[in-house]
């Protein structure tokens, strides 16, 4: 199948197809560095956005495993944080499956870009979970807890703060112990932007008024949270799809369950952390931020796994589908 065909015009990221293991399309496109033409290389580190709850989801399962978390538990009672006025009853599941109700500090459905969360509130002030909580505390419930679905970023840095009072550990670090290390994901971290290792891309943000590319630096927060903002490679993802679904990280029945449908709307499936294309249940994870764009899909029955990721928030969800149309 001739992929290259498949591929946007001015598609800037990397793309990998793997059938049963195998890679059999993989290229990089367009520029890490746009002003100084260093180009994307198949090793290049790009932010991923939400794609991280997906680790935060495996962590969070991880932990109900070894038996110091409960599905069912309240986060009145795994947090000491003052809850002001969301509901101490919400669970850990309802966390999981965005059906909690708590406010969501970026509301998709009221508020149309990241970068808008800034104006206010600095953005290189948020360095970890906890620095987010500052954005939505103090607001209402939206709807009682189990109510209906609802894309929720707070709830998973909820959940990310879930991890640091069960472990002791800052939860990047304690994705790095138990997903990233195990699977050998050297090329996997929550960074800083102002502290970006070697084989970072840029991202980039095109202002139409000004007629040119600038970096998203002042549009996401610094440093990545429960919510997301992960930096990974294509064959890293790789590495943590064969660790998930070789059981190197949860028991195969947990995992089954973390790819099974939890909640849903009318457009979307949700497990733990990844979601599923309702038609045809293959799961998959994704990010989108200014500048940033992800997706990973894995069909389990055609072993067919496309991992998509852009610096320039190129349309990787149009070209993954257009991929999964062919392979039919």
């Amino acid at each position: 199948m001739n992929y290259e065909a498949l591929m946007d015009d001015d598609f800037s990221g990397v793309i990998s197809i793997r059938r049963h293991g195998e890679v059999i399309f993989e290229k990089a496109y367009g520029y890490a560095d746009l002003p100084n033409q260093v180009m994307n290389q198949i090793d290049t580190k790009f932010a991923t956005a939400s794609a991280g709850k997906a680790f935060v989801a495996v962590a969070i399962l991880r932990l109900i495993e070894e038996g110091k978390l409960r599905f069912d538990e309240r986060i009145g009672d795994a947090l000491s944080l003052e809850l002001n006025s969301i509901d101490r009853g919400v669970t850990i599941e309802q966390l999981l499956i965005h059906t909690s109700g708590i406010p969501d500090y970026f509301d998709e459905s009221v508020m149309n870009n990241y970068d808008e969360l800034w104006r206010d509130y600095p953005n290189y002030k948020i360095r970890k979970s906890a620095d987010v909580l500052p954005l939505f505390i103090h607001k209402p419930m939206m709807y009682p807890p189990g109510e209906r679905f609802q894309y929720n970023n707070s709830g998973y840095v909820m959940l990310g703060l879930v991890i640091e009072e069960k472990t002791g550990m800052p939860f990047d670090e304690y994705l790095q112990q138990v997903v990233f290390d195990p699977c050998g994901m050297k090329d996997t971290g929550y960074y800083e932007l102002d502290r970006l290792p070697a084989r970072c891309a840029n991202n980039y943000i095109y202002d139409t008024q000004r007629k040119q590319f600038y970096t998203n630096i002042y549009s996401v927060d610094v440093k990545g949270t429960g919510a997301g903002g992960v930096f990974t490679t294509v064959v890293d993802i790789h590495k943590f799809w064969d660790g998930l679904l070789a059981g190197e990280l949860l028991p195969s029945a947990m995992v089954s369950n973390m790819l099974s449908m939890h909640s849903s709307d009318h457009y979307d499936a949700y497990g733990y952390g990844m979601w599923l294309i309702k038609k045809n249940g293959i799961p998959y994870f994704q990010g989108c931020d200014p500048g940033v764009s992800f997706i990973s899909t894995y069909s389990l029955q055609q072993q067919l796994n496309i991992t998509i990721m852009s610096n320039f928030g190129c349309n990787v969800w149009g070209i993954n589908e257009k991929i999964l149309e062919q392979e039919k």
